[in-house]
């Protein structure tokens, strides 16, 4: 096998280098919450968790991605689920883009439909 053969698709990559540091700020908010004292989770009326996962992933998340480099491939895998981040493409304008996804579907408002007033003059 080469390694092509063994590269994820880069949906999967991108869905686990999401997920995986999501879950481990889910972990350690939890762990947070446990030694927190009653006069705080209480405080925020059963709020705690709510607000102490999207606080611990806003910590997690960019801390891990700045020590990607640094870390060895097992950590990587870890820690993000992937020690290989997604390959993007580029658009015509320059703008990076996930070169395994499907073209979306047109919008309602980019369908040409035909008016009711077609063809009546006023």
């Amino acid at each position: 096998m080469n390694d092509s053969e063994l590269r994820l698709g880069d949906r999967l990559v991108s869905w686990l280098r999401t997920v995986v540091p999501g879950i481990w700020a889910l972990v350690i908010a939890w762990l947070a919450g446990l030694g927190l004292p009653d006069s705080v989770t209480g405080a925020v009326d059963g709020l705690g968790q709510m607000v102490l996962i999207p606080a611990a992933l806003a910590i997690v998340y960019p801390v891990l991605r700045a020590v990607e480099a640094k870390l060895p491939p097992w950590a990587t895998r870890l820690f993000l689920g992937s020690n290989q981040p997604p390959s993007y493409g580029v658009s015509p304008d320059g703008t990076p883009v996930v070169t395994s996804l499907p073209p979306a579907p047109p919008r309602g408002g980019d369908v040409d439909r035909p008016s009711p007033h077609d063809g009546e003059t006023v």
